[in-house]
């Protein structure tokens, strides 16, 4: 069998690529953007890409195109197959059908922390000796791959996002999940639904499909949560974070150390490379949703202990003349505000420059211009490029009290940076994009200059 995935370098897409390829099928791809990580994850697999959505990347021997939910009516490749009557289906959908009708499905959902969640579980999992399969949106450093088949357990990212453009559903209605993990809910995806109780209805909608033998994990201090469980709940529910059944004590201020409580008896202490508050409840929801399956908290404490977190969530891309350059996903105020806090708790006073990439949707339109300011508080200096629409955002920090500076492009940014840096500075890029190749560039820049 030979599949053809349009939209193949999303992160989600890839990693059904290297299922697909793992189960023995032919597998090849096209995307307008092909760039790392998940290109060169792709490269190593010995699948075929294509750059762009041409017609004749569709091959006379493919029998299914999985179709990402970035191809629109109007795609050359998508027309193409329409007006053929090639079959065509939802990543998602395909997903469902072929990898997890007969496993147990343990899904991480909600709007931040789901790969480093998502990832923390599996690793878990793999070291109870359970090898699990796993759909990871992006890709861990413990498995240096984003998916793989494994056995009768599957870990799974659970999007809300919408399927394709004739499944508006969102991802995680297909997948059934016996545990789901339910991490927080914001606001986010202004771009297909209109407020917080449209995402509300899908998380309801989501479980609906869990069944009565499974088990929910949420996040105590969360009332979205609590109002998405009273509109219809018929599984058991185990609750984690500040007052919840799975607490954490912290033994530090940056979280790397901590103890686990379950219903207040100690089941041990983490000391991990993690930081940040939001890691430890992502922890405490990990080991809970591995108890459900039989793990052990000791065994999930100490693997935590080994647990090395995923590309792009606060990762040291480099060090030139004294200055650490990380690169991070964040990409809504709630994440780039935790991923701050963790990090001033670790570097105490040295300098924090925060570097924006307006790049989601919910971004690029200012549906956050009223909390991006707050999220800030503790980055010294703000960089940003302008966003793609215009919604006033020099106002936005007009009367901010720490020095912040707009930039055209990525190349003036760099270079009006790269001269403003101290030897003990920590810059932080934040983009759910590749930013213009901006880490390379600023490290190049940093070296040249001395």
């Amino acid at each position: 069998m030979h599949i053809h995935i349009l939209g193949i370098c999303g992160t989600f897409m890839a990693g059904l690529a290297v299922l697909a390829k793992e189960a023995g099928i032919k597998v090849s791809g096209s995307d307008n953007h092909v760039y790392p990580p998940m290109s060169h994850q792709l490269e190593q697999q010995g699948i075929t890409l294509y750059t762009g959505y041409e017609p004749d990347h569709i091959s006379k021997d493919i029998d299914l195109v999985i179709v990402g939910n970035v191809v629109k009516r109007g795609n050359p490749a998508m027309e193409y197959i329409l007006n053929n009557k090639i079959p065509y289906i939802s990543g998602p959908q395909w997903l469902s059908e072929t990898i997890l009708r007969d496993r147990w499905v343990l899904a991480v959902s909600g709007t931040h922390g789901k790969t480093t969640t998502t990832s923390m579980l599996t690793w878990i999992l793999e070291a109870a000796g359970l090898n699990p399969g796993f759909l990871i949106g992006g890709i861990p450093e413990n498995f240096q791959i984003s998916a793989r088949l494994g056995k009768d357990y599957f870990v799974i990212e659970a999007d809300e996002y919408d399927c394709a453009f004739f499944d508006k559903r969102s991802k995680f209605i297909h997948y059934h999940p016996k545990t789901l993990i339910l991490n927080n809910l914001e606001f986010d995806h202004a771009d297909i639904f209109p407020n917080l109780d449209a995402i509300k209805q899908q998380f309801h909608y989501l479980l609906r499909t869990v069944p009565g033998n499974g088990k929910i994990i949420y996040h105590q201090p969360d009332q979205n949560l609590k109002d998405v469980l009273t509109f219809g709940c018929w599984s058991d529910t185990v609750s984690f974070g500040d007052k919840g059944l799975w607490e954490a004590r912290l033994i530090n201020e940056e979280g790397s150390k901590f103890e686990v409580l379950v219903n207040q008896v100690s089941q041990g202490e983490v000391n991990w490379e993690l930081l940040g508050k939001h890691n430890v409840d992502n922890a405490l929801a990990a080991l809970a949703a591995a108890q459900t399956v039989g793990v052990d908290a000791a065994i999930g404490i100490e693997a935590l202990g080994r647990f090395k977190n995923v590309k792009r969530r606060l990762e040291v891309k480099g060090v030139a003349n004294g200055v650490v350059l990380y690169d991070d996903f964040a990409h809504h105020p709630t994440a780039i505000a935790t991923t701050l806090a963790g990090l001033r708790a670790k570097v105490g006073t040295s300098r924090i420059i925060a570097v924006l990439e307006f790049g989601s949707y919910t971004m690029r339109s200012g549906v956050h211009k009223d909390t991006i300011g707050s999220a800030l508080v503790d980055a010294d200096q703000i960089l940003y490029t302008r966003p793609q629409m215009d919604w006033d955002v020099e106002a936005v920090f007009a009367d901010f009290k720490k020095p912040v500076s707009i930039h055209e492009n990525v190349d003036m940014l760099v270079g009006f940076l790269s001269k403003e840096l101290k030897k003990g500075d920590h810059v932080v890029i934040m983009s759910n994009s590749g930013f213009g190749g901006i880490h390379q560039k600023l490290l190049k820049a940093i070296h040249s200059l001395c």
